[in-house]
C-alpha cells in the first residue's frame, strides 16, 4: 500500500476488521500547538497518502472566521498516540478517529455530537454512521466513505466461458476456471495471506449473518457461519488464488498487469484500474452465500470526535458542525479531490459527477444497499480470536465448526464484559 491513505480504516483486520486493531497507533509529538495554553481550537488529522490533502484540511480550518484552528498532521502511529493524548490535557481540541472506539466513549472521553448531527442524521451513510453511535447517541461524525468490491476483467471471464459470479459458489466456480493450468494468472486475489486479513466478517454478512446482532448477542452462532468460510478455505485449497504478488490486495498492480482475472481491493484503486484498462472491468459486492445470503460490501469511515478533556468544547463542537455537516463544499472536496472516496452525505454522493456513471456509480449503490461496518460492540479481544480461527480454517484446513464454537464462547464472554461498564 503506496503512502497512509483513508484506505487504512478498511486495511487492518480486513473489511470492516479495523477499529481497534488500528488502536495500536501514533507519532512522538504530543504537543497541542494551536490547542494547549493558545486561544485557537486544535484539530488532529493522521497522516494521509494522497498528495493534496494537508493542504486542503488547513484550508478549509483557515476558512473558518469564529476561531482560529490549528491543523496537526499526526506521522506515525496515529491512533496509540492520540488515544494516550486523550487522557491528558494536552491532547487535541478536535481529531480524526478511527470510530470513536466504545472505550473512549465508556471512559467519557469523547463529546456526544448528537444535537449536531441530528438534523442530517438520515442523510449519513447509515452503515458508517451505525459505530459512532452509542446507546443512541452521536460521538463522531463521518467524513468519507471507503468500500471495498470485487473487481473482474470482463475480457478474460468471456474468454472462460464464465459470467460474473452473483453467488459464492459462482465465485469458487469462477476461480477456478480462471486458473490457468500453467500458473501464469490465477483467478482470484484476495490478498498474499489468501483473504485472512482482508475479508474478515465479510463472508459472515454474505451468509446472511452478523458480527454483533441488533440484540446484542453473537450475530454468526449458525451453520451457516462454518459453511460460508468452508468455501473460502475451497478457494485456497483448490489453488484458485494468487499468492505472494509483488503487491498486497490495496494496490491493483497484480489485476491491471493480469496475474488475475478478478481481485479483491478498495475503491480508491478504481481510477487507476480505469486509466489502465478503459471499460474492460467491471465491480461487484462479495456474493451472497445460501438461501439467506445477500450481497456484502464493507465499508469504513473516519470520523471527527470532539475530547471530552478540551477546555473549548462548546466551540470545537461548533467547529466540527460547521465543517462536517454545513460545509458540504468542503466535504465532497476531502472525499473527491485526493483520492477518490465516497462522501459520508447520501445526498452529495449522488451529486458528485466522478460517481454517477459506470463502476464508480455501481459502486455507491453497492455501498448504499448492501453496506456493512465492524459494529462499535467487535472489540479487539474479538476480532483477534476471529482472525485466528479464520487463518486456521482457510490456511491449515482446520474444521470450521469446532473453530467458530470457540469464537463464539469468547465473543459472548467478551459481550457481557462490555456491557457491564
Amino acid at each position: 500500500m503506496a503512502g497512509i491513505g483513508r484506505r487504512r480504516v478498511l486495511a487492518a483486520g480486513g473489511g470492516v476488521a479495523f477499529a481497534a486493531a488500528l488502536a495500536t497507533a501514533c507519532g512522538s509529538n504530543t504537543g497541542r500547538g494551536g490547542g494547549g495554553s493558545g486561544s485557537g481550537i486544535s484539530q488532529w488529522y493522521h497522516q494521509y497518502g494522497e498528495p493534496g490533502t494537508q493542504q486542503a484540511v488547513k484550508r478549509y480550518a483557515a476558512a473558518y472566521k469564529k476561531a482560529k484552528v490549528s491543523v496537526q498532521w499526526r506521522p506515525g502511529d496515529y491512533d496509540r498516540q492520540t488515544a494516550a493524548a486523550l487522557l491528558t490535557d494536552s491532547g487535541p481540541d478536535v481529531f480524526e478517529v478511527n470510530g470513536p472506539l466504545l472505550d473512549q466513549i465508556q471512559g467519557g472521553q469523547v463529546v456526544d455530537l448528537t444535537a449536531e448531527v441530528e438534523p442530517v442524521k438520515d442523510d449519513f451513510n447509515q452503515a458508517v454512521l451505525a459505530p459512532k453511535i452509542w446507546r443512541d447517541k452521536i460521538w463522531g461524525i463521518p467524513q468519507t466513505v471507503d468500500m471495498q468490491l470485487l473487481y473482474y476483467r470482463r475480457s478474460a471471464l468471456k474468454d472462460a466461458g464464465v459470467e460474473p459470479p452473483r453467488t459464492l459458489d459462482e465465485l469458487v466456480d469462477a476461480a477456478k476456471a480462471l486458473s490457468s493450468k500453467g500458473g501464469k494468472g490465477k483467478g482470484l486475489f484476495l490478498g498474499n495471506d489468501g483473504g485472512v486479513g482482508v475479508l474478515s466478517g465479510t463472508p459472515l454478512f454474505a451468509a446472511g449473518l452478523s458480527l454483533i446482532d441488533e440484540d446484542g448477542k453473537v450475530g454468526f452462532d449458525d451453520p451457516a457461519a462454518a459453511r460460508v468460510l468452508g468455501k473460502i478455505r475451497q478457494l485456497y485449497a483448490d489453488k484458485s488464488l494468487l499468492l505472494g504478488a509483488p503487491t498486497d490486495w490495496s494496490d491493483p498492480a497484480a489485476f491491471i498487469q493480469g496475474l488475475t482475472a478478478m481481485q479483491w481491493s478498495g475503491l480508491w484503486a478504481l481510477p487507476q484500474i480505469k486509466k489502465a484498462l478503459g471499460d474492460d472491468f467491471g465491480v461487484l459486492p462479495f456474493p451472497k452465500d445460501g438461501s439467506g445470503g445477500k450481497p456484502a460490501v464493507p465499508v469504513g469511515a473516519y470520523g471527527s470526535a470532539v475530547s471530552a478533556r478540551s477546555a473549548r468544547k462548546a466551540e470545537a463542537k461548533a467547529f466540527a458542525k460547521w465543517l462536517w455537516v454545513e460545509r458540504t463544499d468542503f466535504q465532497r472536496d476531502f472525499a473527491l479531490s485526493y483520492g477518490f472516496h465516497i462522501p459520508a452525505r447520501i445526498s452529495l454522493a449522488k451529486k458528485a459527477a466522478e460517481l454517477r456513471e459506470g463502476a464508480a456509480a455501481d459502486a455507491v449503490r453497492y455501498a448504499t444497499e448492501h453496506g456493512h461496518a465492524e459494529p462499535l460492540l467487535w472489540t479487539t479481544a474479538d476480532r483477534t480470536a476471529y482472525q485466528d480461527a479464520l487463518s486456521r480454517i482457510v490456511k491449515d484446513g482446520a474444521n470450521p465448526e469446532s473453530e467458530l464454537k470457540g469464537v463464539v464462547r469468547k465473543v459472548s464472554a467478551e459481550l457481557q464484559r462490555v456491557k457491564k461498564k
